[in-house]
């Protein structure tokens, strides 16, 4: 069964998750077998020798994780600290990304958090940012911020019959909840904060908005604004946790949709590139957001219209003032 056949049935939600339960309730198992082990010191956690925060989610993908991740990077860099961005290696992409979005950053991609620490310590990293490292538990952290996406407000079911990695009450371990938003409005956000705090009563919350900043040109560099869009068609070409909101983001710009979309972390070929290039007519823009951009500036055909990617940026709109404390007391942490 592949990826999206799997998300078919979580957006269904009926028979065929019915289904998948009973793995559901396996997972849930190890899930909670796993933590309860790293709450009893069965299985032991590992200091990184200084400030670390994680920044994870309950759901797969779709969260924000990435633009998250380098916003707080770039806070830490802020306050003084030089931040070490510790990926876990699946894709290629999240490198390339984190690298351009944060170029003072150290990156580092290891499946061992741990490890990767001390790579990047040697590099000049003095506070570190885990890319996805809730359920990394291995790696010690002073503060931990869960994302959870308003358009996935819904979920309930764990894998695989639903998106989530965990149950709501794992937001107990964690300090702050994150609620983002692309596509959704504010008051959606509102709604989910409330109902997704529900499950850990003292976690601070906040919401922040991931808003199309302009369009940028691949191998080019040029940015347009975002009116350019408007009743422009366009390619949304996509490999991403959650394809509907990039192209949602699109079409309230005022564009018409076409959807190209793959697999999360897709690893795109020239083959792909030349098959893309061939669905453009003479008016089709072709847009990707910049997790696919990395990929594919090395593949698309030269003689192919220029390939433009959707920039974003973080606006923090509930919660700044929270925010700001807890990043203060992490940067005073002396090690961890």
């Amino acid at each position: 069964m592949s990826g999206r056949q799997i998300e078919t049935i979580w957006e269904r939600d009926g028979a065929g998750s019915a289904v998948l339960t009973p793995l559901s309730w396996l997972y849930a198992l190890g899930t909670a077998a796993r933590n309860a082990a790293y709450d009893l010191g069965v299985l032991p956690t590992h200091a990184l020798g200084a400030p670390a925060l994680s920044v994870g989610n309950l759901t797969v993908g779709g969260t924000g994780k990435t633009p998250m991740s380098a916003w707080f990077a770039r806070e830490l860099l802020a306050r003084g600290r030089r931040p070490g961005i510790l990926l876990r290696g699946y894709g290629d992409d999240e490198p390339l990304v984190h690298r351009r979005l944060v170029p003072d950053a150290v990156v580092v991609a290891d499946v061992d958090r741990v490890r990767g620490a001390r790579a990047a310590a040697a590099q000049g990293a003095t506070a570190f940012v885990l890319d996805d490292g809730f359920q990394h538990r291995r790696a010690r952290r002073d503060l931990d911020v869960v994302l959870v996406a308003a358009e996935q407000a819904a979920a309930h079911r764990v894998l695989p019959a639903g998106p989530l990695r965990e149950f709501p009450v794992a937001l107990r371990r964690a300090q702050l909840l994150v609620i983002t938003r692309k596509s959704a409005t504010a008051d959606e956000a509102e709604r989910a904060a409330v109902r997704w705090a529900a499950a850990a009563p003292d976690i601070a919350v906040a919401i922040a908005a991931l808003v199309p900043g302009g369009v940028v040109r691949v191998n080019g560099g040029a940015t347009e604004p975002l009116a350019t869009l408007a009743g422009r068609d366009l390619l949304a070409i996509s490999a991403i946790g959650n394809p509907a909101a990039f192209e949602a983001q699109l079409r309230a710009a005022g564009a018409g949709v076409q959807s190209a979309a793959y697999g999360d972390h897709h690893a795109f070929t020239r083959a792909d590139a030349e098959a893309l290039a061939r669905r453009l007519g003479p008016s089709v823009m072709p847009v990707c957001t910049l997790k696919d951009a990395v990929k594919l500036e090395g593949v698309w055909p030269a003689q192919a219209p220029p390939l433009w990617y959707l920039s974003q940026t973080v606006a923090i709109e509930v919660g700044g003032g929270v925010l700001s404390g807890l990043l203060d007391r992490l940067v005073a942490v002396q090690s961890s």
